[in-house]
């Protein structure tokens, strides 16, 4: 691994340094956020391990799980480039990204035989979403128009209650000092804030016998690209040796563990997982090839 292990040998401590006192039997990383992916996933399974030991509350299990987040920050910036393009600042996008990160990390377990890329990225995303959904608008709009609704929320709620009846168009632009082409802008920008739901049903009707519009709406067949994945793999896998079509089979089709796998042809677990990584390697490398 390319991540420095030695302390070094004049000069003040730093925090990693520091903080890895706190678990000295541990690779000491210095700048977790700047080790490569590769080594990172590395030194994470060692940590995830560690981290399984550990009581929560403990300086080592802080230095752990600190050490864990730092060095897959790189998931979040990877997640938060999906939404270079909204209107947010990408440090607030990253910021919440890290909250999915940090959840991830608390709910992760090596038992599960999964990267933990793959488990941590969904996390990290629909933390992202989430704070969209909670603080964005349904449909894009200027921000002088956000503005301006609420400085409409605000007139309109003063003059109900001074002239004790809905303001009028052009009393709220002369409250507002603004044309009453303005005040029309906003108030059409306004409904925008909010967007109805596909589940609402599609009249008002009393009697629940509505058809909602999710109903109505036209949707890709979900198995369609499964099918037509399967039909690309079948010449790709005829291609390989028995034993890789074996393994194959009992890995997905049997769906034996890579401990399962490694006692039936006599290796080891680890031997198994480089086995499948070549396998699905080849088998990817070979449908991208054909798209």
């Amino acid at each position: 691994m390319s991540t420095a292990s030695t302390v070094p040998t004049a000069g003040t401590q730093t925090r990693e340094q520091r903080a890895h006192t706190a678990a000295p039997d541990l690779p000491l990383v210095q700048n977790p956020g700047e080790v490569a992916p590769k080594d990172a996933r590395e030194i994470s399974r060692i940590f995830f391990a560690r981290l399984a030991e550990l009581e929560e509350g403990t300086r080592e299990h802080q230095y752990v799980r600190n050490t864990l987040i730092e060095l897959n920050l790189a998931l979040v910036k990877y997640a938060a480039g999906r939404f270079r393009n909204r209107a947010e600042q990408m440090e607030d996008i990253v910021q919440v990204g890290t909250i999915g990160l940090i959840k991830a990390i608390d709910r992760f377990e090596l038992s599960r035989e999964v990267e933990f890329a793959t488990f941590a990225v969904p996390y990290i995303v629909g933390e992202i979403k989430r704070f969209f959904r909670d603080t964005s608008w349904a449909v894009h709009v200027p921000r002088r128009l956000q503005e301006l609704r609420i400085d409409l929320a605000k007139a309109v709620d003063e003059l109900s209650q001074k002239l004790d009846h809905a303001p009028t168009t052009a009393e709220l632009a002369e409250h507002l000092g603004i044309d009453e082409e303005e005040v029309v802008e906003g108030v059409v920008a306004s409904n925008g804030y909010t967007a109805g739901s596909i589940d609402m049903p599609m009249d008002d009707s009393s009697d629940h016998t509505a058809v909602p519009l999710s109903d109505r709406l036209g949707a890709l067949d979900a198995d369609l690209e499964t099918a037509e994945n399967v039909q690309a793999l079948k010449p790709l896998i005829e291609e390989l040796d028995d034993r890789d079509r074996r393994i194959l089979r009992m890995r997905f089709g049997e769906e034996l563990t890579q401990a399962e796998i490694g006692e039936a042809l006599g290796v080891s677990q680890m031997h198994v997982s480089r086995l499948l990584a070549r396998i699905t390697g080849r088998l990817r490398a070979g449908l991208l090839a054909v798209e």
